[in-house]
């Protein structure tokens, strides 16, 4: 202690302290002084004798006792005789009052302290196989949808979601927005998910996956990659690899996330798996239900499991030896994808196969009737493929993605005009890159909703329209409205013409799309709802983002729609097993078939049926659709 401290300045320091640590150390005062009263009062009434009148001296321990009893209730000293008596025991009973009424107070204090902690969320999740959302999107609640379907089947299902945002907005909007939750909990933590302490609240050493979503606000993508680097360079982290599924917006950033999640990391590039599903939907109307229908969990579902009855079995005769399930590649025994592989390929020990099936209970290969209508198998007849005018209405930070996907498709002498109004449009597509040499750009700034505007590019004269959402200017739902009108003045272009326009359309909420159904456009491609249905698939399936890389990569094998007359008789009602072996004959795996004449289409899918019961027959017509995995 210094020479300019007094002891007093000390002890007033000390008892300061004390009384700042909260509801237990006022306590812990209120009981001393309890203390010091009662045993003060016993001894003065032991050493001076006073007693009620009438009564005899009390001993130290009655006195303690009756000086305790009068603290505990003021109304006991009702009864007492003897103004010195009484003195004593008035003097005992407002200190008790005193006590007792500032106890009440801390306690009151202290649960009011507590519940508002409570409110926060800031209190730790002690549960086991949870599945943790960090960061807060509009995709959230597609996300959450998408995970209750998954967990019905499971016991005690627990999300964890954790985000810069309100405990009590978060519950009150996922109550708001998530129709029916079945038998899984939501559990919800206010904090920053790039926080290693924030983050340890969540308990992500006990999790089953965790999705990391693109967070609103300026520059998400890095909000993504520190909250990844916080789980996997956790020093208490656990020793098992984590399950991440993260979303990253610029593809840009894709390395320096694989470098920070390594091997535990998948990664979804949202604007690039948007754009290329765009790009294949614009050429092939209705496939965007196809990859809905492999992403959403009510429907078939890609699972990746060993089968060892497929061993030293070709890839021709596994595919065949399934009647309920569909195979489409295997996965080696590095982890390597390959989709349709060669029909000769032999599956080896230990390597995976992946396999669209209803649930995976349902797959099962062998001992059933194969039955093929061998003559209805037509031969190959190469289609050559000519030049296309594709037109874009709107833009955003997707259209340049688009506009390479789409340039490494078409065949020489192709154009593509894009029209849109947004600000440095002229500058962007200055800066457009494509492939090659096939396809030349030009572009109109024009009103994307106006008639007259619309009239002056010729709609009819296009085989592709695209429309794209203003979402990079636009919140989602005036973006929408404004594709809406675009949507509506083409449908009157196409009935003023007499002819119909291939329109594709890109929605940002997927509440709009039963909206947008009145426009009658061929397809529509809802952003957000696609970025969270991969995002649920690949915290339940480590390799999905693998598969859907090959999926939708050139270079890769990818989905196609081709008439089902090009590979078998028309005329002739044929089992899918005949249109299964046609495809193989060629190099590609038959999955699923359209039928353009649907009348019982409950999800809405455009008369898309994925995994079809091989050994069904069915009679198709020219204008059916059979959905293969091809190279070309």
């Amino acid at each position: 202690m210094s020479k300019t401290t007094t002891w007093g300045t000390r002890l007033r320091y000390e008892f300061d302290k004390s009384m700042a640590a909260g509801p237990i150390a006022l306590i812990g005062w209120l009981t001393v002084i309890s203390l010091f009263v009662i045993v003060v009062a016993g001894a003065f009434l032991a050493l001076t004798s006073i007693a009620p009148e009438g009564g005899e001296p009390m001993s130290f321990i009655e006195g303690t006792w009756g000086s305790l009893m009068r603290t505990f209730d003021a109304g006991t000293m009702g009864g007492d005789a003897g103004w010195s008596f009484r003195g004593v025991s008035l003097f005992v009973t407002v200190a008790g009052i005193f006590v007792f009424s500032a106890l009440i107070g801390v306690l009151s204090s202290g649960l009011e302290n507590k519940l508002e902690d409570l409110r926060k969320g800031r209190s730790q999740v002690l549960e086991n196989d949870q599945t943790i959302i960090l960061n807060w999107s509009p995709s959230i609640f597609d996300v959450i949808s998408e995970l209750v379907v998954a967990n019905t089947s499971r016991k005690k299902p627990r999300i964890v979601i954790m985000a810069n945002k309100d405990k009590v907005e978060m519950e009150d909007e996922i109550a708001t927005k998530v129709a029916d939750l079945k038998n899984t909990r939501i559990i919800c933590r206010s904090g920053d998910p790039t926080d290693l302490y924030d983050l340890s609240i969540v308990n992500p050493q006990t999790s089953r996956s965790v999705i990391v979503l693109s967070p609103e606000g300026d520059d998400p993508d890095s909000q993504v990659i520190k909250s990844v680097l916080a789980l996997v360079n956790d020093p208490n982290r656990r020793a098992k690899p984590y399950q991440i599924a993260a979303e990253i917006r610029d593809g840009r950033n894709a390395e320096v996330a694989r470098i920070v999640g390594g091997a535990e990391l998948q990664l979804i590039l949202a604007d690039d798996l948007i754009s290329r599903i765009v790009v294949h939907s614009s050429r092939q109307l209705g496939l965007s239900a196809v990859y809905s229908e492999l992403l959403d969990f009510d429907g078939c579902e890609i699972y990746t499991l060993e089968q060892p009855e497929l061993t030293g079995k070709s890839f021709a005769a596994a595919v065949m030896a399934y009647e309920t399930s569909t195979l489409i590649g295997l996965c080696d025994a590095d982890g390597k994808v390959h989709l349709n592989p060669a029909p000769g390929r032999i599956f080896q020990p230990g390597e995976h196969a992946i396999i669209i099936a209803e649930d995976d209970a349902a797959i099962r290969s062998g001992n059933h009737e194969i039955r093929i209508e061998k003559d209805a198998i037509l031969p190959v007849a190469p289609r050559e493929q000519g030049p296309e005018r594709t037109l874009i209405l709107g833009w955003n930070r997707r259209g340049p993605i688009i506009t390479y996907e789409l340039s490494r498709y078409v065949a020489p002498g192709s154009q593509l005009t894009i029209a849109a109004d947004t600000p440095e449009l002229e500058v962007e597509i200055g800066a457009l890159r494509v492939a090659g040499a096939n396809m030349a750009v030009d572009y109109r700034i024009i009103d994307t909703s106006s008639r007259a505007d619309l009239d002056a590019l010729d709609v009819p004269g296009y085989d592709h329209v695209l429309v794209l959402g203003y979402s990079d200017h636009m919140a989602a739902q005036p973006a929408d409205t404004r594709t809406l009108v675009t949507l509506l003045q083409l449908r009157k272009i196409a009935e003023q013409a007499g002819r119909h326009i291939s329109v594709v359309s890109e929605m940002t909420d997927v509440r709009n799309r039963e909206l947008a159904e009145v426009t009658r456009a061929d397809d529509f491609v809802v952003s957000n709802k696609l970025v969270s249905l991969m995002l649920a698939q690949a915290s339940e399936n480590e390799r999905m983002a693998a598969i859907f890389d090959e999926l939708l990569d050139e270079d890769g094998s990818e989905i196609y729609m081709r008439p089902v007359s090009d590979y078998v008789a028309i005329g002739e009602p044929v089992t899918f097993y005949t249109l299964c072996l046609a495809a193989l004959r060629r190099g590609e795996v038959a999955i699923g078939y359209r039928r353009q004449r649907h009348t019982d289409d409950p999800r809405k899918l455009g008369g898309v049926i994925v995994n079809p019961p091989k050994s069904e027959k069915l009679l198709y017509d020219e204008k059916d659709r059979v959905i293969v995995l091809a190279r070309d």
